[in-house]
């Protein structure tokens, strides 16, 4: 029975058993409301900057469960992006400022007036074991969705979760599509490298299992493992440790990834046809394009009355980039460098060192209860390119306020300011302004 065939034969029987009290009774709907407003200014290159804003809303509906040993449900998810300032038109001659951040393009090059999209998602549930068909937003080692924008991107599959064993959390699945967070489009997968809408190699299918396992209270190490076909295949171990220190805690975050070329990436042929990665090879390489990494990352948080201090270190090595879900329209690595700016390779660049600090308090502690700041600082060097050794660097600041009482509790601000310099990519500017809002249906 094909995956489609499937979800619509649980789904019909989840609507036939919709009386159940667990079903209605345990279902949730919630309306989440997102204003933003984006500036990004490319400093080093003759091009507009980008300007736009945004209403996005999120409704969220997640049923429970029909009663049984085998348990029903549905859960379903409506996006609607509308737009309040489209900044210009993309190609134009003389403009100042260019669309194409938040909102899908019209054919003159001018952002939609809005957009929207929508996902169904079929569920099972046996004993303490979950089945799940449809939309999908995986948050796991080898694959997270991107939620940075005006409107989340949605992946389309199946996964199964099981906790069956206590401590224990298994994961595995298949992902064939993604909705880019500024498009309707289903699209298939890619990497960076191959993801040219026009040129580059798409596929629909991505492996991925895994799980999550409490050693104790206090340590949890990871084993997942991802592949997408005629691409790559990659490894990833985590352990993540919180120690009692001072009257704080000591958070330490070990990642590392390994990663290899799948199917087509493996050949030069292949290669040549498109499936293949970004990264540095000398000339004449009959390599060139083929997934070889390693990455591996260590970040230290200490936490103590509202202080969080945090510094770690992110290695790359082999000749590629570090391979990742991307379709080219946005999207998230999970490594502890992904951070605002998404131009400059995200500091997964071949070859690429970098270290970074970052400071952040909560407010709360002085009295002043939703409000928190922090800065974070990253910089990389060591890029291996044709022209020698690159590098870059990565500021950012942010500032958050979530209203403690009254009619609008709830209500959220965040102001967001990056800079990126170096010779690695573009040196660029950036600016967000969220409001957001979450509003309980059921």
């Amino acid at each position: 029975m094909k995956r489609s065939t499937l979800a619509l034969a649980i789904t019909a029987a989840a609507l036939s058993q919709a009386a159940s009290a667990d079903f209605l009774g345990d279902s949730k709907a919630t309306l989440d409301m997102r204003n933003l407003y984006f500036n990004e200014d490319v400093r080093d290159r003759d091009i507009p900057s980008t300007q736009e804003w945004g209403q996005g809303f999120i409704l969220n509906y997640q049923s429970g469960f029909t009663e049984g040993t085998v348990g029903l449900g549905i859960d379903a998810i409506g996006l609607l992006g509308v737009r309040l300032d489209g900044g210009g038109r993309s190609g134009k001659a003389g403009i100042d400022r260019n669309p194409g951040a938040l909102f899908p393009l019209d054919s003159d090059g001018s952002a939609v007036s809005d957009y929207s999209k929508a996902g169904v998602t079929a569920k099972a549930r046996l004993s303490k074991t979950e089945l799940r068909l449809g939309t999908l937003q995986p948050k796991l080692p080898v694959v997270t969705f991107n939620d940075g924008r005006l409107l989340p991107q949605l992946f389309e599959g199946g996964q199964i979760v099981s906790n069956e064993i206590e401590g224990l959390t298994l994961t595995a699945g298949q992902l064939e599509h993604a909705k880019g967070r500024s498009s309707t489009d289903s699209r298939g997968l890619s990497i960076a490298g191959s993801n040219n809408a026009t040129t580059g190699q798409f596929v629909n299918t991505f492996y991925f299992a895994g799980g999550d396992y409490k050693v104790t209270k206090d340590l949890t190490a990871q084993y997942y493992f991802g592949n997408l076909e005629d691409f790559y295949k990659q490894h990833f171990l985590g352990l993540i440790h919180n120690y009692a220190l001072g009257g704080g805690n000591l958070k330490t975050d070990l990642r590392y990834f390994y990663s290899t070329s799948d199917g087509k990436n493996s050949s030069e042929s292949g290669r040549a046809e498109g499936y293949r990665s970004n990264g540095y090879w000398t000339v004449g390489d009959s390599k060139r394009g083929e997934v070889d990494n390693r990455t591996w990352s260590a970040l230290f948080t200490y936490s103590h009355s509202g202080h969080e201090l945090s510094a770690g270190y992110q290695q790359v090595s082999g000749d590629s980039a570090f391979p990742y879900l991307n379709a080219g329209d946005g999207a998230t690595s999970y490594l502890i460098t992904d951070r605002q700016i998404g131009r400059g390779g995200k500091f997964l660049s071949a070859g690429e060192r970098t270290w970074l600090a970052g400071y952040a308090y909560d407010f709360g502690k002085l009295g002043i209860s939703g409000l928190k700041a922090s800065v974070m600082y990253l910089s990389g060097d060591n890029v291996d390119s044709a022209q020698g050794e690159r590098n870059e660097w990565e500021r950012d600041l942010r500032l958050d306020y979530v209203l403690q009482e009254g009619s609008l509790k709830g209500l959220g601000f965040s102001l967001r300011n990056a800079s990126l310099r170096g010779n690695v990519g573009a040196d660029v500017d950036e600016n967000r302004l969220y409001v957001t809002y979450s509003l309980p249906l059921l």
